[in-house]
């Protein structure tokens, strides 16, 4: 199975700008929806704001991330910060989920009784946060197919304009007629879509820093590939994970037959040409065992099993 990391690269300055702009931009639309909620009686208004306001940090930990994960390894991180990206991101999945817990149950309590609501600031403010987070998905759609940490700001800001949508449609009922539950029953619907966005994407992050395999590459398919190479007999204690968001590796025991032994570094390259040009696997450990002298009954994945030691 081919291992396709393309994806778009843009200039770290450049990106780093974009995200800037989105901070800003959110934080003055936080604090106008905050008052405007306020000041009209609009849960779903001070629900678009605080949604807004988990994105304005989002966005100042993700800036912060993007400094961070440039950093080279060094001697207290061996393998370098970038997974401080998957760390934010999930941090940011599980912010949205609190959010959309917390807006239900306020909209559910206010279904009960609806409160009065000044249309007009609705719909105006509604305006606002639509033309703002348009803005901020837009500075950030090139970036997300490259970053899960961008990614999960970019499904905050498109969730946002979709409730920004909502809360116009809302203030417009209001305004014809007097449907005041309109207000909390928008709420309750940007709640139910910002838990959907959030938990279907907060696996990734999870797997990730689980140290799981990653889901575009099939095991099986990589250790046949190993297997096939002339000269090995076996492979076990595999262990295939994902170092960064679009950096793959691997470690592993390869059983090497007793006439191959003295081409062990012809079949280490073999290997390792194979996992690069196949599945993007560039980072790879291979400890070598003559066939005389391998593991029995070892696993094939992990370190466990009966054999020798």
């Amino acid at each position: 199975m081919p291992h396709d990391h393309g994806h778009a690269h843009i200039d770290p300055a450049s990106g780093d700008r974009r995200v800037s702009i989105a901070i800003w931009a959110n934080a003055l639309l936080t604090v106008a929806q905050v008052f405007g909620g306020i000041l009209s009686g609009s849960l779903a208004l001070i629900a678009d704001a605080l949604h807004n306001f988990s994105d304005m940090a989002s966005l100042v930990i993700a800036f912060a991330a993007r400094k961070i994960a440039r950093r080279p390894a060094d001697e207290r991180m061996t393998f370098g910060y970038g997974r401080i990206e998957i760390v934010v991101a999930l941090i940011n999945y599980t912010t949205l989920i609190l959010v959309g817990v917390y807006l239900i149950y306020e909209g559910g309590m206010r279904m009960i009784d609806p409160p009065e609501v000044q249309g007009w600031t609705v719909v105006i403010l509604g305006g606002v946060a639509l033309v703002v987070d348009t803005l901020t998905a837009s500075l950030t759609w090139s970036m997300q197919k490259g970053s899960v940490n961008i990614r999960a700001l970019f499904l905050h800001n498109l969730s946002d304009a979709l409730a920004s949508v909502a809360v116009i449609v809302g203030g417009t009922l209001i305004i014809l007629y007097d449907l005041r539950w309109v207000d909390p029953a928008i709420t309750i619907g940007i709640a139910l879509y910002i838990l959907y966005l959030a938990l279907t994407e907060i696996g990734g992050p999870i797997r990730t820093l689980m140290l799981g395999s990653p889901p575009d590459i099939d095991n099986l398919t990589v250790i046949a590939a190993i297997r096939d190479v002339d000269g090995v007999t076996d492979v076990h204690h595999v262990h295939l994970w994902q170092m960064q968001e679009h950096e793959s590796a691997l470690d592993c025991h390869v059983v090497v037959a007793e006439d191959g032994w003295v081409r062990m570094e012809a079949i280490k390259g073999d290997i390792k040409a194979r996992l690069s040009e196949r599945f993007g696997i560039a980072h790879s450990s291979l400890e070598f065992e003559n066939e005389r002298n391998a593991h029995t009954n070892a696993n094939l994945y992990g370190h466990g099993g009966n054999g020798r030691e």
